[in-house]
């Protein structure tokens, strides 16, 4: 059956880890009677961590989707995990959301997490309501939690819910807009407008603030309020909704997703007052010659879908999740993956409940099911009609930053690990997946090292290999440290045809990352033209074998200025022989220098943190390059710092700032390294 664009809510799910959005999604989809009882994180029976890996360390790894129906509304929920290693998932998470629902913790209140993925969401200026979870837990406190959302977050935060008792006391929650109270008993909702005693006071006050802060959103209701008249709860809804779009307010409701209290409440809240797809802004494609336009959400127009996720499941393979981000798309639909300019015949479109998959015949704009048994679909792809230049632009994630070397154990399964590697990588494109031709490593980069070594996991279960693993070599290099003239004699003979070259060759280091540079400065012929190249290759090929250290060559000029040759026994062997050895000979006479790679870091933290994070780069022999201002408190850190040195700093920081900072690196340049003491 397919839903009508305006009845569909896009509901992403996000939040520090731990704070109970896979359990407050569990209470979901129980009040909506898709489960007959709440599955536990803990005894990993829940809908949405479907993967063993989640099972084992009880918690959310990747994105989880559950559609399903609330009252006439169709309800696309989207669960990223909470932990910083898999930000990714919630960036793609509040890509595809029309909604951010924050889950605060109500006994830790506001934590870091929570406030990075509030900096994503009002980048993408996404509206927001807050849900304060864990009311029914020991040292739950709604006015604590409260009170640091109001200090981190504005003035925009509006409490629409007041709790009814709290910890082992909560029982339900006063609606403000309302002025009812809902309580629950044995998981029924019983509404009464008798506030209890306790609470009606502070509830009426609040009721009063709340009316204030709303009516300022609309002049009208504003001169009809400070007239005194009367303002109607669907009259103070219409002003909340129309602030909740423009993003100058946010509110907040609170609720126990253990005990399913006030899930109801929220789903309801969701469905009236977030937007619906056809309502929000439009995204941004490219069109012929990158010209950047905007695709509304109607479903009258022309067929645009967006392959936001990829997923390998077990049964039926690869799983496509999609947004239909314009028309309506039906099975058996033809369109074009821009990436690759193949047609992708929708063979069988379906409804994602976590694992569970229900065929379904068509889905209009704005809708998200999923798709199998497409030819080649990665994270990112655009699927459009026929002709259409339309292409969304993919997320553009941070770069990885914590690195392993993998490899397969037996020889046997190398080229199975490849594939393996390339289908995890389409499935997760926050990883990273390089050879290395100098160190001769398969390395898997990622955001931390849970991240790698989850992926690392997957892998071994998925596809049955067995993996061997060892810390990321550093690809060091060397120079000579002097000009030198040396000659390279090889000489042969066995009888028969023998092997007879000399060349004279003068080497000099050069500036740093400019090379190799062959010359030929022979006069006379006493080389042959045709194999003086020779020369050159002999020289490039023992540069790469490595100087005294065992490391490459590099920066080097070779300038060939004097030579012999036998008119029979010469060949182009033994004139790469003897460039060969005349690089070995200049190297035993001038010596070598060790150069080390060098990455370009920023680190963005707290600026009250600043002076550990340069501090900390001081000890691992970085040289602070700048600082510049990040906003809301924070800064970046500019440093170059040796490469074997970062190679840790990863987990280093975000133990040393308590997840807060934020890391970039990439190659800067090679240096001299400094002597072992």
């Amino acid at each position: 059956m397919t839903t009508e664009t305006d009845l569909i809510r896009n509901i992403a799910l996000v939040g520090h880890q731990g704070n109970g959005k896979t359990t407050l999604a569990e209470a979901m989809l129980f009040r909506a009677g898709v489960v007959t009882r709440p599955g536990r994180v803990e005894s990993g029976n829940t809908v949405l961590d479907t993967q063993p890996e989640e099972h084992d360390r009880t918690q959310s790894l990747t994105l989880g989707l559950a559609s399903f129906s609330w009252n006439d509304y169709r309800i696309n929920l989207l669960d990223p995990p909470g932990y910083a290693d898999f930000a990714g998932d919630a960036m793609t998470a509040l890509r595809v959301a029309d909604v951010a629902v924050f889950v605060i913790d109500g006994v830790s209140g506001l934590q870091v997490n929570d406030e990075l993925l509030w900096q994503a969401a009002t980048e993408r200026a996404i509206p927001r309501i807050l849900f304060v979870n864990k009311m029914d837990k020991e040292r739950a406190s709604f006015d604590a939690a409260l009170a640091g959302i109001r200090d981190h977050f504005g003035s925009g935060v509006e409490p629409v819910d007041l709790p009814v008792g709290e910890a082992s006391g909560f029982t339900g929650v006063a609606d403000l807009l309302t002025e009812h109270v809902i309580l629950y008993d044995s998981g029924s909702a019983n509404t009464s407008d008798e506030l209890p005693a306790d609470i009606a006071d502070r509830e009426h006050e609040q009721h009063e603030h709340l009316v204030e802060d709303v009516v300022e959103i609309e002049d009208d209701l504003l001169s009809k309020y400070l007239d005194g008249e009367d303002i109607s709860v669907p009259e103070l809804e219409h002003a909340l909704r129309a602030g909740f779009a423009a993003g100058s307010l946010w509110p907040v409701l609170c609720g126990s997703a253990v005990d399913a209290i006030a899930v109801d409440r929220l789903l309801d809240f969701v469905c009236r007052i977030a937007p619906a797809p056809s309502e929000v802004p439009g995204i941004e494609v490219r069109g012929d010659g990158d010209r950047v336009s905007e695709v509304r959400c109607d479903p009258s127009g022309d067929p645009l879908a967006y392959v936001f996720k990829t997923q390998t499941d077990e049964y039926v393979g690869q799983v496509a999740l999609l947004k239909i981000l314009s028309g309506s798309v039906h099975a058996d639909d033809v369109l074009v993956n821009q990436r690759t300019g193949a047609k992708e015949r929708l063979h069988n479109l379906l409804r994602v409940l976590g694992s569970k998959h229900t065929p379904i015949d068509s889905a209009e704009a704005g809708d998200i099911v999923g798709a199998i048994k497409l030819t080649d679909v990665s994270t990112g792809d655009t699927l459009a009609p026929i002709g259409s230049p339309l292409t969304v632009p993919p997320i553009v994630h941070r770069r990885p930053v914590y690195g392993l070397a993998v490899a397969a154990e037996s020889a046997g399964d190398e080229d199975k690990l490849a594939t393996a590697l390339a289908e995890l990588v389409g499935d997760d494109p926050t990883l990273e997946v390089t050879r290395d031709s100098e160190t001769h490593q398969t390395v898997m980069r990622g955001a931390g090292d849970v991240h790698v070594q989850v992926a690392l996991t997957r892998l071994k279960r998925r596809y049955g290999i067995t993996l061997l693993t060892e810390p990321v070599r550093i690809a060091y290099r060397e120079t000579l440290l002097g000009t030198v003239e040396t000659e390279g004699r090889h000489k042969k003979q066995s009888g028969g045809h023998g092997q007879f070259g000399v060349a004279t060759v003068r080497f000099e280091p050069l500036p740093r990352d400019e090379g190799y540079e062959f010359v030929d400065e022979t006069r006379g012929g006493v080389i042959p033209k045709s194999l003086i190249p020779a020369v050159g290759k002999g020289i490039a090929e023992s540069m790469g074998r490595g100087g005294r250290h065992g490391f490459p060559l590099v920066d080097l000029r070779a300038t060939v200025l004097d030579g012999k040759h036998h008119s029979v026994d010469s060949d182009d062997f033994s004139f790469r022989m003897a460039g060969a050895l005349a690089l070995r000979a200049a190297i035993e006479k001038v010596g070598t220098l060790v150069l080390e790679p060098v990455d370009h870091v920023e680190v963005t933290v707290p600026s009250t943190l600043q002076g550990d994070v340069m501090a900390d780069l001081g000890r691992r022999r970085g040289q602070i390059e700048g600082t510049e201002p990040a906003g809301d408190g924070e800064v970046t850190v500019i440093a170059s710092v040796p490469t074997s040195e970062a190679t840790d700093y990863p987990v280093a920081l975000r133990s040393m700032t308590h997840g807060r900072g934020r890391l970039a690196l990439s190659f800067k340049c090679y240096q001299e390294r400094p002597e072992p003491r």
